[in-house]
């Protein structure tokens, strides 16, 4: 129902004046598979007059557009931005470099993807984000279903190894 939420969210715009849903606005125009929109809404002057935490999610909302056209280094360098290293512990925090870590990851940069994926860890001890949940659910296990022939024992138990 995305169409229907944007006109939701453009009329409640008008009628407050608020500027705070431009970045669900632009993630709505996302989903309707309008990215060229979302651009457009990322560099409207009034985001100037958000607060971090909104511009945060703009930057996200344009860094998905970007890469839903293909312009996927163009994603990793919208999201380079200094409040990476902000020292703050917020969800803002998290997500922005979660999405940094996502970006980075889909132009083959694993290893520093991982590195900021456990920095966005440090952001939200709390894990309002889920990033915690998100890092144990990557985390790999490897069973051996063989028999260990140095050992002979003939026993069925699998050898976990995790990961990460």
């Amino acid at each position: 129902h995305y169409a229907e939420a944007l006109a939701e969210l453009r009329t409640a715009r008008r009628l407050t004046g608020s500027d705070e849903h431009l970045p669900v606005i632009a993630d709505s125009e996302r989903a309707l598979g309008r990215p060229e929109r979302a651009l457009a809404i990322a560099v409207l002057p009034e985001l100037g007059r958000l607060d971090v935490e909104h511009r945060v999610e703009m930057l996200i909302v344009e860094a998905g557009a970007r890469s839903d056209l293909g312009q996927k280094e163009a994603a990793v360098i919208t999201l380079q931005v200094g409040l990476l290293d902000s020292r703050v512990k917020a969800p803002w925090v998290a997500r922005l470099r979660m999405a940094y870590a996502d970006a980075l990851a889909a132009v083959g940069r694993d290893d520093e993807a991982a590195r900021w994926l456990e920095r966005a860890a440090e952001a939200d001890p709390d894990d309002v984000t889920g990033i915690h949940q998100r890092l144990d659910d990557e985390d790999v296990v490897v069973t051996d279903l063989e028999e260990d022939e140095d050992e002979g024992t003939g026993d069925d138990e699998a050898q976990e190894l995790s990961t990460s």
